[in-house]
């Protein structure tokens, strides 16, 4: 089963650039593909995220933001497996 995580940044996000860092290592353990979106070209996802912003999504379900939970993650990630 592939895993397909979203992560919600901004080009200008310091914090966003650390996320996607941080979580590569996690993705590659797990198999899964991480499409950065650009959470400013979708006033939708802006109304919705916009002070939260990292978000890592599964889905509809938000893992975590602002920072990367690696412990957090590693056990969504199992438990979805």
């Amino acid at each position: 089963m592939a895993i397909d995580l979203t992560l919600l940044s901004r080009s200008y996000c310091h914090l966003c650039r650390e996320m996607e860092v941080a979580l590569a290592p996690l993705a590659d353990e797990f198999g899964a593909s991480v499409t950065v979106v650009d959470v400013d070209a979708d006033p939708r996802l802006q109304a919705r995220y916009d002070e939260l912003v990292p978000v890592l999504l599964h889905g509809e379900s938000e893992i975590c933001h602002y920072f990367l939970d690696g412990a957090k993650t590693r056990e969504y990630l199992a438990g979805i497996r």
